[in-house]
């Protein structure tokens, strides 16, 4: 049976789960959340889920909802090698801590950027919160800048937490809170990413640009 997967294209921790899938060859059994409809409220969804978050994963009577954990496990069930996610200790121990530092630092700044815009109807993101998102990305470019020409965590190839990290960073920049000309280190990685993963058009820049333009719609000038 195929792997369901609960989820919603315009979600960059969605996105993020499609990517990998695409890169380990696995078919998922996609089934869409309208979170905007209240879809993930539905008692039938909760009963599965009742954090009632997206995306949410499937596999017979293992249920998962966390994107990262998603990724993680998906690599371990169908990854074809172990370049996505490093057994040697010191690099995947990198691997981890990008992405706790995508989950707890600069995914919930973002959220501190646009939630007060799309949740709470604020005509711009606060001064504050913009502050602390341009913070959490200057330090992913002095991680990165570490290791200028390879991936994430220093890597010939893209791991887990290059997938993590261009579902966010893919949406900075389509929603215009992502400067190129100031972090051309993150820009370059950005691009390796792109040329890199099977699907990337497909399964990650459409969503990104769609989810984009529905930020910059809500935004007052």
């Amino acid at each position: 049976m195929p792997l369901v997967l609960y989820y919603m294209p315009m979600s960059p921790y969605c996105r993020s789960v499609l990517l990998l899938a695409r890169a380990v060859d696995v078919p998922l059994d996609l089934r869409t959340v309208n979170l905007m409809a209240g879809e993930q409220l539905k008692p039938e969804f909760v009963a599965i889920n009742p954090q009632h978050t997206i995306p949410t994963l499937v596999d017979g009577d293992l249920i998962l909802w966390e994107s990262r954990a998603i990724l993680t496990y998906l690599v371990g069930l169908y990854g074809k090698d172990k370049t996505l996610y490093p057994e040697d200790l010191k690099t995947r121990a990198k691997v981890d801590a990008l992405l706790y530092f995508d989950s707890g630092t600069l995914m919930q700044r973002w959220r501190g950027v646009v939630h007060p815009v799309i949740k709470d109807g604020a005509p711009k993101p606060p001064e504050k919160g913009l502050e602390q998102f341009h913070e959490a990305l200057g330090w992913l470019e002095t991680s990165l800048s570490q290791h200028k020409g390879k991936f994430a965590a220093g890597t010939d190839g893209p791991t887990v937490a290059d997938f993590a990290l261009v579902a966010g960073v893919s949406t900075y920049e389509a929603a215009g809170f992502f400067d190129a000309d100031k972090y051309p280190v993150i820009s370059a990685w950005l691009e390796r990413c792109k040329k890199t993963m099977p699907g990337y058009q497909e399964l990650n820049a459409d969503a990104a640009a769609k989810f984009g333009g529905f930020i910059q719609s809500k935004i007052k000038q």
